[in-house]
């Protein structure tokens, strides 16, 4: 091991990273500054990557999830060969920047996910961590092993606090993932203070009890950094955490204090800290020139590492033509299987659960990349495999089933982490109104610009007696404030079908679909290419007349409610129509939108959920027939009764 590079790239870090966030008067210097070793140990010593190569598919993961340390990331990514410039550098938290404030998943070379709110990161990591797992059983054959890498994260005194980190180490430790190394930022330091004023867990007793082997060092012996990673490679059945004592600002003159963690250190304080460290005072953005140059002296053993895996892809490939399809479609996200969708008749009833869980194994089929669980309610959610190689464990790498146990959070955070990984697609399930639980995670699929499925059962108040606890009733415009999130609320069995479509073709967004509990019938649909036409956002069911007296524009269940209604009310020309999308349908252009409204005076809108986002369309706030309030507990008929949600009291608003 080169000490002399690992050290000049150490103070490059602490250099570059400083004077960043200088210039941009604003950034976290405490963690940059504190974990430089451990960049420059694990980019130069320690990670099998090549810079020149960022999308290698079997190299070493590495996640920052104290992202608000992101000019540690940087730093190291523009020292090490990755596509970050020092301009990129010069111009961090600039709008258009490489170097956002916090990592940014496909705006930067090399970072491999949007990280910054605390503990998802960490979370992801465990989903590229189960990635490598199941496509390692999936693929290696016994004599070439083409999938065989580590996953890597940094974590601080935040992400360890935050719950979804804890829901998702303990799924880690039981499912002994040993390719999972994390490393601990111990300064003991967070914004407020000592972090002895809100958290004093005993961090290796935790984690040992999740099923972790733990390890403990320093930050800054850079030999016993590598001991301790070899020794938690060699440790196959437990992911490892590495604790190593640290000192947040690492040669600042505040160094060890809050002072230096989440503001720049000011003019006397770069001066003080760059005399300190050795660096040139009169500098600005300098890199010790030893480590450019350390760099440089490992580019030919990246590029090998990499020329080495091609051809043994290139030899497996010949020898597994057919895993080789399986490979190319997986990481395309093309279909290779076959199943038939399910039919139905015009009249025909079930809960759209129920064919949810039909469509998915469908889909399971024909993709043999999609991969997913439930959050402990696999009955009550329909996701149910019937064949996809058993539940995946750590006895089972082939498994394509995940039980993930009473963690939406988790669950989320990891099916993105999958997703991230490539080879693979995830779906989550849980009840709609559960959601909120890993609403954080949902948000940051959609910032990201990836595309998991969302499972999301138990659609309304129609779930009776469990009362108003499982009632979604704000969720769906919940869901809908969420930039880039699709929501899907089939109105029947045949729109499950579609819906399922819609969700397999996204790329670059996650799709949350919401089913029903109870039966729904096949309806009749006027639109004879209506399949093509939901996937602008809605068609029409009921034409009415061409031009319709009222149209009503209703989501899920209530379109069998809007169909009910109508009949009720004569002597009006009513047009229904099912707006599978409310979003997308928003997006259209006018003369799309009109033609599906008819040019109707009138517009009523109808949903189980409350009016926010509808007003756009209904004529008026009372044409909005909703639910602006908490449900009830009682049977679900007499929940409809008790809050006027019925099609009895629908036909009375058509009526006006």
């Amino acid at each position: 091991m080169n000490e002399k590079g690992i050290a000049a790239a150490a103070l490059s870090i602490r250099s570059l990273s400083m004077d960043a966030i200088q210039k941009a008067k604003s950034g976290h210097p405490g963690i940059a500054m504190g974990a430089s070793e451990l960049a420059a140990l694990l980019y130069g010593e320690i990670m099998k990557h090549n810079p020149a190569n960022s999308k290698w598919a079997d190299r070493d993961r590495f996640v920052l999830s104290a992202g608000h340390g992101s000019m540690l990331l940087y730093s190291i990514l523009h020292l090490s060969g990755y596509k970050v410039s020092l301009d990129d550098i010069k111009n961090f938290r600039q709008i258009g920047s490489k170097c956002a404030g916090h990592p940014e998943y496909g705006l930067t070379d090399g970072v491999e996910c949007t990280t910054g709110p605390l503990g998802q990161g960490v979370s992801m990591a465990v989903g590229m961590a189960i990635a490598e797992t199941m496509l390692a059983a999936r693929y290696n054959t016994e004599k070439h092993t083409i999938v065989d890498h580590y996953t890597y994260s940094l974590v601080g005194e935040g992400c360890l606090q935050e719950g979804v980190a804890s829901e998702a180490c303990s799924l880690a430790g039981h499912l002994k993932l040993g390719k999972l190394i994390v490393f601990y930022d111990e300064n003991r330091i967070s914004i407020d203070g000592c972090t002895d004023i809100a958290f004093t867990d005993d961090i290796q007793k935790r984690y040992e009890a999740y099923g972790w082997q733990v390890l403990k060092g320093s930050m800054y012996d850079v030999n016993q950094i590598v001991k301790l990673t070899e020794e938690a490679k060699a440790c196959t059945d437990k992911p490892t955490l590495i604790m190593l004592k640290s000192i947040i600002g690492k040669g600042a003159p505040k160094q060890g204090t809050p002072d230096v963690h989440g503001a720049p250190l000011g003019d006397e304080g770069i001066i003080a800290a760059k005399k300190n460290l050795g660096l040139p005072e009169d500098k600005q953005f300098y890199v010790v020139p030893e480590a450019y140059e350390y760099f440089e002296s490992k580019k030919a053993g990246f590029a090998k590492a990499e020329a080495d895996w091609n051809t043994k892809f290139e030899e497996w490939s010949k020898e597994n033509p057919e895993l080789r399809k399986e490979w190319d479609a997986a990481f395309a996200g093309k279909a290779t299987g076959k199943a038939e969708e399910p039919v139905y008749k015009i009249g025909d009833k079930d809960a759209t659960r129920n064919v949810n869980g039909k469509m998915l194994n469908v889909m399971v089929q024909r993709y043999k990349s999609l991969v997913g669980g439930s959050a402990d309610l696999t009955g009550s959610n329909k996701t149910k495999l019937t064949d996809a190689d058993g539940t995946y464990s750590a006895e089972n790498r082939k498994g394509r089933y995940i039980e993930y146990g009473i963690r939406e959070f988790a669950m989320s955070a990891v099916c993105c982490g999958i997703t991230l990984h490539g080879g693979l697609r995830a779906f989550g399930a849980t009840f709609l109104v559960f959601v909120d639980y890993m609403r954080g995670s949902l948000r940051l699929a959609a910032l990201q610009k990836i595309n998991p499925i969302y499972i999301l059962t138990h659609d309304s108040i129609y779930v009776g007696e469990d009362g108003p606890t499982h009632q979604p009733i704000e969720t769906f415009a919940g869901l809908r404030a969420i930039p880039n999130v699709q929501f899907l609320r089939p109105g029947d069995p045949e729109e499950t079908v579609v819906a399922w479509e819609m969700a397999m073709e996204s790329t670059d967004h996650p799709v949350c679909m919401a089913f029903t509990r109870q039966n729904l019938a096949v309806y009749e649909k006027a639109d004879k290419d209506w399949r093509n036409t939901a996937r602008k956002g809605a068609y029409v069911v009921l034409e009415g007349a061409e031009t319709p007296d009222i149209t009503v524009l209703a989501t899920g269940s209530e379109v069998n409610m809007a169909l009910d209604a109508a009949k009720l009310v004569s002597g009006k020309k009513i047009r229904v129509v099912s707006v599978t999308d409310l979003t997308l349908f928003g997006k259209q252009d006018k003369a799309f939108q009109e033609k599906i409204i008819g040019g109707a005076k009138r517009v009523v809108t109808a949903e189980a959920g409350i009016s926010m986002g509808w007003d756009r369309f209904a004529t008026s706030h009372e044409d909005i027939f909703c639910i602006d309030r908490f449900g009830e507990s009682g049977p679900a008929e007499k929940v409809a009764e008790y809050l006027g949600f019925t099609a009895e009291k629908l036909a009375e608003l058509l009526k006006k």
